[in-house]
């Protein structure tokens, strides 16, 4: 299935799109920023762990993120075994879950989409948000990130490639609740490749995302 519109490409999607795929090794369709990137094979971890926990995220002094009772995020690759690709890795995480959140809540200007998204990614995730909001949807069901890869670059800034498994989530109406079961598919399956940067605060905010549907990479 396929429940998310696709997500809108940063600014200087092209230069920035040739950028972050030449840094990670990723694929070669630059111009296709408006889907998601991912890693390789659909090889899951032994560790994975479910969306959005309120009590970690209060007790580090962050924004609250809540989900509806019939919706979820899981997250395998969460332990690398480096506390500095853990760290990404986790903000990686939060940021997804805060876009969701914004979402559920039918708002672009909550605390913790700003809190870790930035620049052209705070804008296409803005965008993103709008998407759902016009055509009156949310979402409903388990959306699995896997795959998911840190790299480092020389200016201090990471990147993290990773694949989504939507083939369990559906979009859903905001008024009637009745959902919209989309077949499984190709387009079922997206691949991300986003960039973050440590802020002042410690947080490793997303800045620039783009993506691939129905990348091959993410393919079950």
């Amino acid at each position: 299935m396929n429940r998310r519109p696709r997500l809108l490409a940063t600014a200087a999607a092209g230069a920035t799109a040739a950028l972050l795929l030449t840094a990670c090794g990723g694929g070669d369709d630059e111009s296709k920023g408006n889907d998601k990137i991912a890693g390789a094979d659909t090889g899951g971890s032994a560790s994975a762990s479910p969306s959005a926990s309120a009590s970690a995220s209060e007790a580090a002094g962050r924004p609250k993120i809540v989900f509806p009772s019939d919706a979820r995020n899981v997250f395998e690759d969460q332990k690398s075994g480096d506390a500095k690709k853990d760290a990404v890795l986790a903000d990686n995480a939060e940021r997804i879950n805060s876009v969701d959140d914004a979402i559920f809540r039918g708002r672009v200007d909550t605390e913790a989409l700003g809190f870790y998204s930035a620049q052209g990614a705070l804008d296409s995730a803005r965008s993103f948000i709008q998407g759902y909001l016009k055509h009156k949807h949310s979402w409903t069901g388990t959306t699995r990130y896997f795959d998911r890869k840190v790299t480092f670059r020389n200016d201090g800034s990471a990147v993290v490639i990773y694949c989504s498994d939507e083939s369990k989530s559906f979009l859903k109406d905001r008024k009637t609740n009745k959902r919209d079961n989309t077949p499984t598919s190709a387009d079922s399956y997206v691949l991300y490749n986003t960039k973050l940067v440590k802020n002042a605060d410690g947080v490793w905010q997303t800045t620039n995302v783009i993506s691939k549907r129905g990348a091959d990479q993410c393919q079950p």
